[in-house]
């Protein structure tokens, strides 16, 4: 396929297509100095200036319309503003905005200045931000005036010290600048920087420190030619329409927001649609893609579980093409409920936060329910052993990508301060996604879990995710998580952590109706020892579920008790 001559992504991304839209193949060009905000969003300002880039609704229901001029416009002010304030290429800038619609002024600002994005959650406390500044070197934050964030801010530099610049958006409060007051004086008009102060493909760009279980998390660094990467995940998977509106679900604390409200959209020329709400709920985001006719949205299964218990029909979804889920495997049971209320079918992906879309049902794939899809072409995904070789089909390993001929765009560069982690991921030519799977006889991806949770329970190797599933297709079955438990004769026992819906109890008659399903549907070693009913599942900040402090507790108190 040929780009039309228009396309804003032609002069850096080439795709082969076959006769039915389906992706073959895809190579990058043109990268070296690639910068989405001069050669994306600076570019469509002067191909297409009134072109809608973004829909914004406030939680109080305002709405502002934001053109790609106005992206343009108002991130130059910002570069101008930051550099005022001392900012320059390199810094390491923190971003911690939820949905304002300031994230995206600021987040092309630094792209423009060349300096250092790092999206934050406004969950994070004291203790949090310690760690984050002292480990990324933080040198300013952009922060939301809502909640308590700022004061959080405060407490943990007065052990961090180095954090030069404190800008606070929507309000104003002693100790920190005001953006809403400081940034309208600045010129819309920036330079792109030339000679030592040019920015580069492979300079770092973006910093995220995913959502940890026990141990402070990692810090994925990538670097300009990221968003490139999210073309894939914008065109084929999302199957962004240039003349429709994006809805992705995520705040911009996470690395998913970039998977799914500005790179790969706005390469597509797509209308990204974001509702800055505080306390999630499934009604209100049902009456979002009613009344602002959204063609495509994005959320984790989490909101497709909470949504498949409501009355679907009662609102007007026909103008959604196409539905897609990550962040944790999608059970089966969901996948099917979803699709009888609205005739939509949920196209599941996978990726990491090192990572763009590495697997997932593109256009001209067909589903499989409880499957991830298929590599795309953009990584080389094979799925490797224990001891080191590549498994065949329907043998359990690790998900690794090849990168003997280079790292793909998407790909993450290192964990930022951290060689030996970095190396202990990616070494040999192959990074190693810490995620297990199989492929079936056609190619297709099935995951099992994280390598730390394989239940090993006499000799047998079991993945949690083939119970989960079982058990999620009980009608009463809200949430559920499958951990082990020690076990003095098989080694190690399974259990089964259950949230039960509205109005359900956990009593001792529901208990052996759901062991009588299971005992029916799945192989003896596979049964659970263990049902346990809680009324909710330990999660990260960004919502999956910590199965990891689950077995924790569980084994530590078997400790305490001998």
């Amino acid at each position: 396929m040929a780009f039309s001559k228009g396309d804003i992504a032609a002069p850096f991304i080439q795709v082969k297509e076959d006769e039915n839209g389906v992706l073959q193949d895809i190579k990058f060009v043109n990268d070296d100095n690639f910068n989405f905000a001069y050669d994306v969003v600076d570019k469509m300002a002067k191909k297409d200036p009134d072109k809608v880039a973004m829909l914004h609704i406030s939680k109080d229901g305002k709405e502002r319309s934001f053109t790609f001029y106005d992206m343009a416009r108002y991130s130059s002010k910002v570069a101008n503003y930051l550099q005022f304030l001392g900012i320059k290429k390199g810094d390491r800038v923190m971003l911690v905005l939820k949905r304002h619609y300031q994230f995206w002024f600021a987040i092309l600002a630094l792209h423009k200045i060349g300096a250092v994005a790092i999206p934050a959650t406004n969950l994070l406390l004291k203790s949090d931000f310690e760690y984050r500044f002292k480990a990324g070197n933080v040198d300013a934050i952009l922060c939301t005036a809502d909640g308590p964030v700022s004061r959080e801010v405060d407490k943990a530099c007065r052990s961090y010290k180095n954090l030069k610049v404190k800008i606070m958006v929507g309000a104003s409060r002693k100790g920190w600048r005001s953006f809403n007051k400081e940034v309208k004086y600045f010129s819309s008009h920036f330079r792109r920087p030339h000679g030592e102060n040019a920015i580069h493909g492979d300079d770092p760009s973006i910093m995220f420190f995913p959502s940890g279980t026990t141990s402070y998390p990692k810090i994925t660094t990538h670097n300009f030619k990221y968003p490139l990467g999210h073309y894939v995940t914008a065109k084929y998977w999302h199957q962004v329409d240039p003349d429709g509106i994006h809805f992705a679900i995520s705040d911009t604390g996470w690395g998913k927001a970039l998977w799914g409200k500005i790179y790969g959209q706005w390469l597509c020329e797509a209308c990204i649609f974001t509702y800055d709400f505080d306390n999630f709920d499934a009604k209100e985001i049902l009456h979002m893609i009613e009344k602002y006719k959204i063609t495509t949205f994005c959320a984790p299964p989490t909101v497709y579980r909470v949504m498949v218990h409501l009355k679907l029909d009662q609102y007007d979804l026909s103008s959604l093409q196409n539905v897609t889920t990550a962040g944790e495997a999608l059970n089966p049971e969901i996948f099917e409920k979803f699709k009888a209320k609205t005739g939509l079918t949920l196209m599941e992906g996978f990726g990491q936060t090192e990572t763009t879309l590495t697997i997932g049902n593109l256009v001209g794939t067909t589903p499989k329910p409880g499957s991830m899809g298929v590599p795309t072409p953009q990584y080389d995904v094979q799925i490797m052993l224990p001891d080191g070789t590549l498994a065949g089909p329907e043998e359990e390993g690790e998900i690794v990508i090849c990168t003997e001929d280079g790292a793909p765009n998407g790909l993450f560069m290192e964990y930022y301060g951290d060689e030996e982690k970095t190396q202990n991921a990616w070494h040999d030519g192959y990074y190693h996604t810490g995620d297990t799977a199989y492929f079936d006889e056609d190619g297709y991806l099935w995951y099992v879990g994280r390598t730390d949770d394989v239940i090993k329970s006499s000799g047998y190797r079991i993945g949690p995710f083939e119970i989960e599933n079982e058990i999620m297709k009980l009608p009463y079955v809200l949430e559920c998580a499958v951990t082990s438990v020690p076990d003095p004769i098989r080694g190690q026992a399974i259990k089964a952590s259950i949230v039960l819906a509205n109005g359900e109890e956990g009593t001792d008659k529901l208990r052996n109706e759901i062991m009588k399903s299971l005992k029916k549907n799945i192989a003896s070693y596979k049964w659970p020892k263990i049902l346990d009913f809680t009324k909710e599942l330990p999660k990260t900040i960004s919502g999956k579920i910590r199965r990891k402090e689950i077995k924790e507790n569980d084994w530590n108190e078997n400790e305490d008790n001998e």
